[in-house]
């Protein structure tokens, strides 16, 4: 999640102009919500011209009522209370979408309204329009029970992506253009993206500025994000439930709050890592794995919790137990090694990367993703 605040809310921490988009990957594919026409609650209709905003939302896990979410709102009971609370935010949740004619385009919406001592009070309310450069502008709005918001396009077909304010869990009710058309983006692969809160993207400035986002704008894909902050310990009804989820391409980045927040042994670890890995596998035998170890977290790499490992120490398990799978035949999985992708002075707290370590992990994961060859179908 972002720490976009009020105070911040006119600052930009850099653009991917440049990057490469990829071309595909090729994996076990399959319809998710928007793609099969999944009901979203009933739009204004006559002259309105407000367009059912299903088919323009992208990184869609499931939907509850017509709510996205982050988890399956059929299996909630199993899942911890800290992974069902982070999930029904709308992390990674956003529109694409392109332009004919269209000189802006306005979104109808709701928004939870924050009370005046509520811990979200001070975070911006803001919609950030991006294309393929980089951010092109950014309107800030007071969140509401329902409202419109305008946003000016710039010339050009697109395709352009809408980064709605995450923290007040916006539910999109209708979209439409102004002065033209606007359609729903061309579809792409579809990159599942299970970690912490350093993938839920906790200390970028900005939703778009997550590792995860980062790394799909490089390489073209429909981010997923399923970053359960605080959680992300290796929860197996987790793992049954990213089986179930249609991927064409998945990348498990956790490990980091087994150090602390529920202290594992290595052993454990080992074996979490590697039954996690097995019950992924039950639903997608063949779809691109990458398995991103814990990064960088000084106070952690050489100090034992209570049960007596350190960070590194269990990261070497998660990494054993990838290699292990490897060694025994499974040539669709990939691992990359955390601990030296980023350096002390791309962390904000120690621990969650500012928004240079998001940009510098995000590109990292997307050149590992290209010299696997999961980006080429």
């Amino acid at each position: 999640m972002s720490t976009w605040r009020t105070e911040n809310a006119g600052e930009y921490a850099g653009e991917e102009a440049g990057e490469e988009a990829g071309e595909g990957a090729g994996g076990d594919s399959g319809e998710h919500p928007a793609q099969a026409g999944a009901r979203f609650p009933t739009q204004a209709t006559g002259t309105d011209h407000w367009l059912d905003p299903g088919p323009f939302l992208r990184g869609v896990a499931w939907l509850d009522k017509g709510r996205p979410v982050r988890a399956d709102p059929a299996d909630t009971m199993r899942l911890p209370w800290d992974t069902g609370e982070r999930a029904t935010l709308p992390i990674g949740v956003r529109l694409e979408f392109t332009a004919q004619g269209a000189r802006a385009v306005e979104i109808r919406y709701r928004a939870t309204v924050p009370g005046p001592t509520d811990a979200l009070h001070d975070l911006a309310h803001g919609f950030a329009l991006w294309d393929r450069h980089g951010v092109v502008r950014e309107l800030y709005t007071e969140p509401a029970a329902e409202a419109v918001v305008r946003i000016e396009l710039p010339g050009g077909p697109g395709p352009f992506i809408i980064h709605p304010p995450e923290t007040q869990s916006p539910l999109i009710l209708g979209v439409r253009g102004i002065g033209g058309r606007v359609s729903p983006a061309p579809p792409a692969p579809r990159w599942v993206v299970h970690g912490d809160s350093i993938t839920e993207g906790w200390w970028s400035t900005r939703p778009a500025h997550g590792w995860p986002a980062v790394a799909g704008r490089a390489l073209g894909w429909d981010t997923v994000n399923l970053g359960y902050a605080g959680a992300a310990r290796g929860e197996l009804a987790t793992a049954e439930q990213l089986a179930d989820l249609p991927a064409d391409v998945i990348t498990l980045a956790f490990g980091t709050n087994c150090w602390s927040r529920v202290p594992f042994s290595v052993p454990l670890l080992y074996e979490t890592t590697r039954v996690f890995l097995e019950l992924v596998r039950q639903g997608h035998p063949r779809t691109p794995l990458l398995l991103l170890s814990p990064v960088l977290r000084p106070d952690a790499e050489r100090t034992p919790n209570r049960l007596g490992a350190t960070l590194g120490a269990l990261r070497d398990a998660m990494e054993r137990a990838t290699r292990d799978r490897i060694a025994a035949g499974d040539d669709r999985l990939a691992l990359l090694p955390g601990r030296d992708l980023l350096g002390p002075e791309h962390l904000a707290d120690g621990l969650h990367p500012n928004d240079a370590g998001h940009r510098t992990l995000g590109l990292a994961v997307a050149t590992a993703m290209r010299r696997a060859g999961f980006d080429a179908g």
